[in-house]
């Protein structure tokens, strides 16, 4: 076996055992944030190594292999695989930055945040990799069974309590879908392996087909995508508002890059089914999730909505099919870890001093903290689609792949959607800059403060010069699909 393949994973684990060591050395009554900082310093250091595995297009157009394997090819690593992964990582160290006050302060078991993030992480980088469903589903449940315990981290708040049983008792019923499906997919095609079922003619018989359908249900309850949405809204408005940032950042990210290796893998010859019906709900999601995210008065619970609507922008990509689609997505699924990054560092800020996070919270917010209110209006701008930020090259990215693919109604649908969307982001602006908050100044830690203008400035950074990331973000989508 070669470990090297899993070095990434190797490396998370033990980061998240040291949090749980370090959590039982350390003085009851001493700070928690130095478990933070080393895990924010290793992590940072493992993203910047991780660019020295990409194998280049030089190498493969010479005849070398793009991909590596482990375990006799059930797990995968690839070019896509370690850029997803990246995007997973930089996602948890921009949440741990911005979150170091508030797990302190809020937070009653401060070591196990950590450790838990650290599992979190570790599912989502083996969802990456996932090359059969056993090794798929092994991730999924890693990340989600991590994620019902931080979403219920506030032990004194009812929401949060609330938001955790509705996401336990949703997500055990999108588990048991997607396993009776796989089941069904076994049954028919005697593998679990993706390249097994794409070779397999059976799949294409009554039971691998039901077995296929309840696979991607269960993903579009990961997605929440509508109609499988419902558990969103309710658990992003009672989950800390770090865990919210994480649910939107990296659980729908690692969603959508197995999401996408099971369609272009394991269910390519079935495209004639599900691209139509995938085109329907993107459709559906950018539409729904943009016209009730405008009745909201909670901007978590507004965020929630915004981000079913994002998850149709990506699946817009999604239903292309092809090398400049799966570029969009990734592009677009990394900018809108900046994105988020920015909104949520000053919502966990309003959270944490306010004790609350609707619009009457966030009232008068740029003369509390100007930096924070300047930093979520070009984060939410970003979201929308406005120039020159990078939601805006993302969005046409993923526009002008599937109008390539003949879906001219789907971008039509989606620019008009991306328009809409300005008016409840500017909600928030106006709520900030002309509403009339208590006046007292907000005190913004450095950690915090540096998450926010990193993202921001890599958002407008990306928006004017694209070309870095879409470099790697080709150079990932090549080797996936050659």
């Amino acid at each position: 076996m070669n470990f090297e393949v899993i070095s990434t994973e190797i490396f998370i684990l033990v980061l998240g055992l040291f949090a749980i060591v370090m959590d039982l050395v350390l003085p009851k009554d001493e700070s928690r944030k130095s478990i933070g900082g080393v895990l924010i310093f290793a992590l940072t250091g493992w993203v910047a190594y991780m660019f020295t595995m990409y194998v280049p297009e030089s190498v493969i157009a010479d005849g070398g292999t793009a991909t590596r394997y482990f375990n006799d090819m059930l797990y995968i690593v690839d070019n896509y695989a370690i850029f997803f992964k990246q995007l997973f990582i930089v996602a948890t160290i921009f949440t741990m930055l911005f979150s170091l006050d508030y797990m302190q302060n809020v937070l009653r078991y401060k070591g196990e945040f950590y450790a838990l993030l650290m599992t979190a992480l570790l599912g989502m980088c083996v969802l990456a990799s996932a090359n059969d469903f056993l090794t798929a589903f092994i991730g999924l449940e890693l990340m989600t069974i991590s994620f019902y315990i931080l979403v219920g981290a506030r032990i004194s708040s009812n929401n949060s309590s609330e938001a955790a049983v509705k996401y336990l008792i949703v997500g055990s019923v999108s588990t048991a879908i997607m396993l009776y499906g796989i089941s069904l997919v076994y049954g028919a095609t005697g593998s679990i392996h993706f390249y097994d079922m794409f070779r397999n003619q059976h799949l294409f018989s009554a039971i691998g087909l039901a077995g296929a359908t309840m696979i991607m249900i269960g993903f579009f309850f990961k997605l929440s995508v509508i109609p499988f949405h419902m558990w969103a809204p309710d658990v992003y408005q009672g989950a800390p508002t770090p865990i919210t940032a994480m649910l939107a950042m990296g659980s729908k990210a690692a969603g959508i890059a197995v999401f996408m290796r099971v369609l272009y893998v394991a269910f390519p010859l079935i495209g004639f089914y599900w691209l139509p019906i995938l085109a329907v709900l993107s459709a559906i999601c950018m539409i729904g999730g943009n016209i009730m995210a405008i009745r909201q008065n909670d901007v978590k619970r507004m965020l929630a909505y915004s981000s079913i609507a994002q998850a149709g922008y990506m699946m817009v990509g999604i239903v292309a099919a092809d090398y400049p689609g799966m570029k969009a997505v990734m592009f677009y699924g990394m900018l809108y870890v900046f994105a988020n990054v920015g909104a949520f560092a000053a919502l966990s800020l309003v959270e944490q001093h306010r004790g609350g996070s609707d619009y009457k919270a966030i009232a008068g917010l740029a003369k509390s903290a100007p930096v924070m209110a300047a930093v979520m209006t070009i984060s939410l701008l970003s979201m929308a689609g406005i120039p020159p930020t990078a939601g805006f090259a993302g969005k046409l990215y993923l526009f002008t792949a599937v109008v390539n693919q003949g879906y001219l109604w789907l971008a039509f649908v989606g620019f008009i959607m991306s328009m809409i969307s300005v008016y409840y982001y500017l909600q928030v602006t106006k709520a900030m800059y002309l509403d009339e908050g208590d006046g007292e100044p907000i005190v913004i830690s450095g950690a915090a403060r540096a998450a926010a203008v990193i993202s921001v400035l890599a958002t407008i950074i990306f928006g004017v010069c694209p070309e870095p990331l879409a470099h790697l973000t080709n150079l990932a989508s090549f080797t996936f699909l050659q």
